[in-house]
């Protein structure tokens, strides 16, 4: 590597060193996308400003933002810095939505991806000789690769058992017995399921940390994923376009909210309506600059994710709180806004009910109706326990979020259990012939 050697240990630099190195390595980024991106250079052309405006770390609020959909309107390799034979691999979202969001790395970007996630794997209390369980998917999610190529940095032994086939799983790890799983909350307690339908108790199993990232979570499935497996279940965080998962991660000493690697990653919150910048301590969207990326550099890249800056704790490098939503997540119900993790918080607040949950979302004639689909535990799956359930389930999320729900009850094994991310939100207003 060349200006990004030796990364790991700065977590530990003064914050006068931390301001320094983002300097420096701002410059150098937005001198990057301007001289080699013709979207940043236009983009930075039309809003008035150059990349030599930037002579303090404030002056970053003068640039344009990069959203999702410039991506797209870019697709697939319009918004990279360097030829695609200098590219050493590359990535995709599914697309689901729209056309794939293509990233690109350099041997120097999986270099620092690499190091970056092996320091998040460090904090959350994984050391040289561990044995990971990787239970990210493969492929083009940036989640096996990254946190496989951040591992193996580390010196830890690697099973790359990817998503899915749960009872292989199971098997991988009662007979390999690794230390650390890395893997979405929502399929990490589909493996306690599993673990308790072959009659095996989670919690005598080899596993000590969990590191869980790829959706929204809440301190509630941590509890309940620390409950079941008898492990530290540690926040990591990260997403495909700014470098992939490793982006920032909780110290397993304190779970205080993700450190933010911000040497590498600039963090900003913004009010999403006006694109203000707030301070620190101020919920808003959350905003990423990043300052190494050779084949892929972003600027201002609107995350969509909900959540505030803090100070940092054992780093002088800034924490984020846990995420609460996402801004394109956010149902709008009868004009009351309602998060999903809102919903999820008092479900996992009721014993008598599993985590496992999503939303519907319907307009059978003018109004919005959303049903929440929960699952009862097995002692509580009785026709009138469940009735009872869904009244008082309805009372507490009127209470709470202030929308009127209808509430379905399930049986246990009811809701089909996800092998990655979890969708939580189905909207049957966007569907054709619904």
């Amino acid at each position: 590597m060349t200006m990004f050697a030796g990364i790991n240990g700065f977590e530990y630099a003064s914050k006068d060193e931390i301001a320094a190195k983002q300097l420096e390595r701002m410059k150098w980024s937005l001198k990057h996308a301007y001289d080699n991106v013709a979207f940043n250079k236009q983009a930075f052309d039309e809003k008035g400003v150059h990349p030599d405006d930037l002579q303090s770390l404030a002056d970053l609020a003068k640039f344009p933002f990069t959203v999702k959909q410039d991506l797209r309107d870019n697709y697939p390799f319009g918004l990279f810095a360097v030829p695609t034979d200098k590219l050493s691999r590359i990535h995709a979202s599914s697309g689901t939505t729209g056309k794939p969001t293509v990233v690109g790395y350099t041997a120097q970007d999986i270099d620092v991806w690499a190091e970056v996630f092996a320091r998040s794997i460090r904090a959350a209390g994984g050391r040289p000789g561990d044995m990971v369980h990787v239970a990210y998917g493969y492929g083009l999610f940036t989640g096996g690769l990254g946190a496989h190529y951040g591992a193996e940095r580390l010196g830890c032994t690697v099973v790359p058992a990817s998503g899915g086939a749960t009872d292989s799983q199971i098997q991988l790890i009662m007979d390999f017995k690794p230390r650390i799983i890395m893997v979405t909350p929502s399929y990490m307690l589909a493996l306690a399921d599993a673990f308790d339908k072959k009659g095996i108790d989670p919690r005598t199993t080899s596993l000590e940390i969990g590191l869980h990232g790829a959706e929204p979570w809440t301190e509630e499935m941590r509890k309940e994923i620390e409950r079941r497996f008898d492990i530290k279940a540690v926040d990591i965080y990260g997403l495909s376009e700014i470098m992939g998962p490793g982006v920032g991660s909780e110290f397993a000493e304190t779970q205080d909210g993700l450190t933010i690697w911000e040497d590498l990653f600039y963090p900003e919150i913004i009010n999403p309506e006006t694109g203000e910048v707030l301070p620190d301590g101020e919920e808003g969207e959350l905003v990423f600059t990043s300052l190494c990326k050779e084949a892929f550099p972003i600027i201002r890249y609107r995350t969509r994710d909900l959540t505030r800056l803090l100070p940092g704790s054992l780093s002088h490098m800034r924490r984020m709180a846990r995420i609460f939503g996402r801004s394109d997540d956010m149902m709008i119900i009868r004009g009351v806004n309602v998060f999903p993790t809102q919903i999820e918080e008092i479900i996992c607040r009721d014993e008598r009910l599993t985590p496992h949950y999503f939303c519907e979302i319907r307009r059978p004639k003018v109004m919005d109706e959303l049903t929440v689909v929960a699952e009862a535990r097995p002692e509580f799956s009785d026709d009138h326990s469940r009735s009872h359930i869904a009244d008082e389930l309805k009372k507490n999320i009127k209470n709470l979020c202030g929308v009127t729900t209808k509430i379905d009850i399930r049986e246990p094994g009811g809701i089909p259990r996800s092998a990655g991310k979890a969708k939580r939100v189905i909207d049957y207003r966007n569907l054709a012939g619904k």
